[in-house]
């Protein structure tokens, strides 16, 4: 059974491995209601249907803290309000219509890195246009672009935990012709 889980695990992970990569050259585009920023710590709080775009990759929550450090990387801490839940979304390279989409409580992005990471009810789906291929479900999901790497616990805190996660698989094979009666 480890070993079904472990391959099934591996196949969701090298399927949203690539995250498109010319995202990252792009500019940052953030709409928001309000605005507080610290020039000198390169620190921006922004409050009220944000919305985070850069290329393909769009980060929507209710509160977001935005940080650039002085190469010019960004990272993003996205809090959703009580009852709602913070989004990201972006293209795959590898095909004209190849999605991957999350939501949670918290999601923290780190463009250097390439890493995001969901915190509280976390959920991650891998999309062929409108339709879920791969969806994995757990209290924190850390999910490494660069490296093709994804992990999930069973705690928010990222430690493993007394709950459990669900990983769901759609077949990759077309369905048999039906046999004739």
């Amino acid at each position: 059974m480890k070993k079904i889980f472990a391959v099934a695990a591996l196949a969701l992970v090298s399927a949203l491995a690539s995250a498109e990569k010319a995202d990252s050259l792009k500019q940052a585009v953030v709409n928001f209601d309000s605005i507080d920023i610290d020039d000198v710590n390169q620190i921006r709080t922004l409050t009220g249907h944000v919305v985070v775009t850069r290329g393909t990759l769009v980060l929507k929550s209710d509160k977001a803290v935005l940080r650039e450090t002085p190469e010019g990387f960004m990272s993003v801490t996205l809090t959703a309000a009580p009852g709602k839940v913070a989004t990201f979304r972006q293209k795959r390279d590898g095909g004209p219509d190849l999605w991957t989409e999350g939501q949670a409580q918290r999601i923290e992005y780190d463009e250097r890195a390439e890493v995001v990471k969901l915190f509280s009810s976390a959920q991650v789906k891998q999309l062929e246009g409108s339709k879920t291929t791969n969806e994995l479900d757990s209290e924190f999901i850390s999910y490494d672009s660069r490296n093709g790497v994804m992990t999930a616990r069973n705690d928010a805190s990222g430690a493993p935990g007394q709950g459990r996660g669900t990983l769901i698989l759609a077949p990759r094979r077309p369905a048999r012709p039906a046999a004739p009666s």
